[in-house]
């Protein structure tokens, strides 16, 4: 079993219960498919202050977390033919996350549920 931590999206907190990437992480599908069976460990929301990030990730890791998922919302959009690379929440912080994934020593993975045709999971390796 692996047990992950979810960082989500501060914009969209409050529009978001993350129902289906808890259902994902629940069946093991969409990006938790080569991680299944996963025990979520704890969610965080992605806070403006890079320096919170990464003490919210060592929080995490000290609970126990393998890895940690960054939310698709983050990343991606929902449009009407499905969701789509791009326009997501959090542009723009891919350096953010391979360092995180350096500094917390976890792989930082891009992607949880609703994840766009064709996409696979980026993955920061530490």
């Amino acid at each position: 079993m692996t047990k992950i931590g979810l960082l989500r999206c501060e914009k969209n907190a409050e529009a978001c219960p993350l129902t289906n990437c808890f259902k994902s992480i629940i069946v093991g599908d969409q990006a938790f498919t080569e991680c299944a069976p996963v025990e979520l460990v704890g969610v965080f929301t992605l806070p403006k202050e890079r320096e919170r990030v990464f003490a919210l990730a060592k929080i995490l890791k000290a609970k126990g977390a393998e890895a940690i998922y960054i939310v698709t919302c983050a990343f991606a959009h929902k449009s009407k033919e499905g969701w789509k690379l791009g326009q997501g929440f959090e542009e723009g912080r891919d350096e953010l996350y391979a360092e995180l994934a350096t500094g917390v020593g976890l792989p930082v993975i891009k992607g949880s549920a609703h994840l766009p045709a064709g996409y696979t999971p980026q993955r920061f390796e530490p």
